[in-house]
């Protein structure tokens, strides 16, 4: 009997957390059918519920000490088809396919930059899997994936549903703003507040003053006032608070002592 011999690893998975990544991997299917059948609130839907369902996924593995290498691995792939292609698609679907409207470059420039979203998400989901302990965890380096697939996805269904009258063809200069800034977004250096704390300090990482808590029942109210357009406002704001801090610390770097 070799007793140097390593015990058998176990073969099987986690079903609990990687059942809520499969969820959000149909999700972001869904959006791509969807969008392809011009279904864009849908669509739109599909993708905030992918975002859903990523969120509960790791937060379930971490409760119920389920988190594998296997799993993180198969949310970060699944990441990619429901922040990354999704929602690149459902914008070309919705507007940035009006393009080839002006001439036959511009069309192509509307799958070209559909592509580079979905490439740039690609480069941010490898670049945060390789920065995993490393970066302080109360911040994401560039705009996070699901946040950047919020934007863009809250921006299509603000319009797709008629509440604000314009379509996706005359917004389809609008469309490539957006999906190019996105982009471009979450492959900078750019810091975005994670909602994480810095990671220290256990379980008193996720406690909060009282008075956070009665932010809650208000953001709900405000939500169910006008959702999309609400979630669109959210987005922009989120969006612009990276380089609006990163703009403010410069200046107080020039304007305070040597």
């Amino acid at each position: 009997m070799d007793l140097d011999r390593p015990p058998p690893r176990a073969r099987g998975i986690y079903l609990l957390p990687n059942l809520f990544t499969t969820c959000g991997l149909f999700a972001g299917f869904y959006a791509i059918i969807a969008a392809a059948n011009s279904q864009f609130t849908a669509a739109a839907i599909a993708v905030f519920v992918a975002g859903l369902a990523d969120g509960i996924d790791g937060r379930v593995a971490r409760l119920t000490g389920t988190s594998s290498a296997f799993g993180v691995q198969y949310d970060s792939l699944a990441d990619l088809v429901s922040f990354g292609l999704a929602p690149a698609l459902v914008m070309y679907h919705w507007s940035l396919s009006a393009l080839m409207l002006d001439n036959a470059t511009m069309g192509r420039v509307g799958w070209a930059v559909a592509f580079l979203y979905a490439a740039c998400a690609a480069l941010r989901l490898a670049r945060f899997n390789t920065q995993v302990g490393v970066v302080d965890k109360g911040w994401f380096v560039g705009l996070a994936s699901p946040a950047a697939a919020g934007l863009m996805m809250a921006f299509v269904w603000a319009f797709a549903d008629g509440g604000l009258g314009w379509n996706g063809e005359e917004l389809r200069y609008v469309a490539l703003g957006v999906t190019l800034c996105s982009a471009l977004l979450m492959v900078s250096r750019v810091r975005y507040w994670s909602f994480k704390g810095s990671g220290e300090g256990g379980a008193r990482a996720d406690r909060v003053p009282f008075a956070v808590l009665l932010v809650v029942p208000v953001a709900i109210a405000v939500l169910v006032i006008d959702l999309p357009r609400v979630l669109l406002a959210v987005g922009v704001l989120y969006a612009l608070s990276g380089p609006l801090l990163a703009a403010w610390l410069r200046w107080r770097r020039r304007s305070g002592p040597a």
